[in-house]
């Protein structure tokens, strides 16, 4: 094995782990209460999930060919690089690197810590040290080895669905409302154009972060046949999971309850499974977060090392270096961990990822419209998996995308400026150590 080669030891079952485990975090828990009151109605925030899930499944499909015929380590800013040139990869890389991944880790770290101070009854004192641990305890878990943070991952993503499948199962047979808590599908109060689309928005957020398993591609068996059927394999297992405990929802309580409370899925487990039911779901909420921490914090370093294993960073050679008895990127893991933590400390990550979440959707879409481009300028490279229903699937995924896009353009015009400010000051960088950048290994 070459010195700065990472152990391809990663089958089917962690990598599709790893997109089940990275999406379904909180949201599932708490973002009924945005979906139904931007709707009104039952069956309207239903149909918001379902669309959701749809365009979703339509960009992983998309993104799963990109994949198969470009499955390198760096996932998106490598599909960038191959496709539109070496500081467009950059650029997305920068942003990841700098912002996004780091500003996550930290989000995750924090809401674990608050729900266990919540459930241990601890002073919110200690609520930034216990997301500080967690951070730590995970990079030095996936440090041992990437089958270790995978086996982390699928442990639990399994652990995660329990409680789900719970709230399901018990939701549907315990719950008075039956069916017609599913209508109406709108209600007079709330325009149905616009209705929808907020409440779409909210679902597209709750659906990201699958596309982050393509990090790992370097470190997978068999990429090229394994990371499409975990990237569409999970996905449909999640939406799946969505409309069932939302459908589950409204069976315990009516739309207008669940828009107006901050914790939808405790107070639907409080009825169905007793006093206990809140504790229930705040360990199900514990070891969901946990698992999500863990996927961005098993695949987010390979974003890093990939930059720097072509000198493309200030730093590239110590980040570049890996762990030399598990061949693991603990450097670039470490560097992302430091991030995180000042980010922490400082309490600004969530700006810091309102801000990057517009600039990632355009490198989203920018990644859908590559499968034409490879199509017609590299016609002949091979393509293990190719996108069903083409052109149809690849332009439903770039509409998706292109509404997140213009939504936030809309809603939140000052994080859309600010992401690009940030995003652009790679470019700068970019140009001052192009002469620098040396072929990956």
């Amino acid at each position: 094995m070459k010195e700065n080669e990472l152990k391809k030891d990663l089958g089917l079952v962690p990598a599709l782990s790893i997109v089940v485990g990275m999406v379904i975090g909180s949201g599932v828990f708490f973002m009924p209460t945005k979906v139904f009151g931007e709707t009104g109605a039952p069956g309207l925030g239903i149909i918001a999930w379902i669309l959701g899930g749809t365009i979703s499944i339509a960009a992983g499909l998309t993104a799963a060919e990109v994949s198969a015929a470009i499955p390198k380590t760096g996932g998106m800013m490598t599909y960038l690089k191959e496709i539109y040139g070496d500081v467009w990869g950059y650029l997305l890389g920068w942003a990841q690197v700098l912002i996004y991944i780091p500003a996550v880790m930290a989000a995750l770290g924090i809401i674990f810590a608050t729900q266990a101070v919540s459930l241990m009854g601890l002073s919110d004192k200690m609520i930034v040290p216990i997301g500080i641990i967690a951070i730590i305890f995970l990079t030095i878990m996936n440090g041992l080895g990437s089958k270790t943070g995978g086996m982390i991952q699928t442990v639990s993503t399994i652990c995660k669905l329990i409680p789900l499948f719970a709230i399901i199962v018990v939701g549907f047979i315990k719950g008075d409302g039956g069916v017609v808590r599913l209508f109406p599908i709108s209600v007079d109060t709330h325009p149905v154009v616009t209705g929808l689309g907020s409440a779409l928005a909210a679902t597209m957020f709750a659906y990201d972060g699958w596309i982050c398993v393509g990090n790992i591609a370097g470190e997978m068996k068999n990429p090229a046949k394994d990371l499409p059927k975990a990237i569409i394999g999970g996905l449909s297992i999640i939406m799946s999971v969505y409309v069932l405990i939302n459908i589950a929802y409204l069976f315990v309580l009516p739309a207008h309850v669940l828009a107006s409370t901050n914790t939808p899925a405790t107070d639907v487990a409080n009825i169905i499974f007793g006093a206990n039911g809140g504790k229930i779901i705040t360990i199900g909420i514990l070891v969901s977060i946990f698992g999500t921490l863990n996927g961005f914090i098993l695949t987010g370093p390979r974003i890093p090392y990939a930059m720097a294993v072509e000198n493309k960073l200030p730093g590239s050679k110590w980040i570049a270096k890996l762990h030399p008895k598990f061949n693991t990127p603990v450097n670039a893991s470490i560097l992302l961990s430091i991030f995180a933590i000042i980010y922490a400390l400082s309490g600004n990550f969530g700006p810091l990822i309102d801000l990057i979440v517009f600039i990632i959707w355009i490198f989203y879409v920018m990644t859908f419209i590559g499968v034409f481009i490879l199509r017609k300028n590299k016609p002949n490279i091979p393509r293990p998996y190719k996108v069903p229903m083409y052109p149809v699937i690849p332009i439903l995924a770039i509409m998706g995308g292109l509404y997140i896009i213009v939504n936030t353009l809309i809603t939140q015009p000052k994080n859309a400026v600010l992401g690009l400010i940030v995003t652009l000051i790679g470019l700068p960088i970019y140009i001052f150590r192009k002469n620098k950048f040396k072929s990956v290994l």
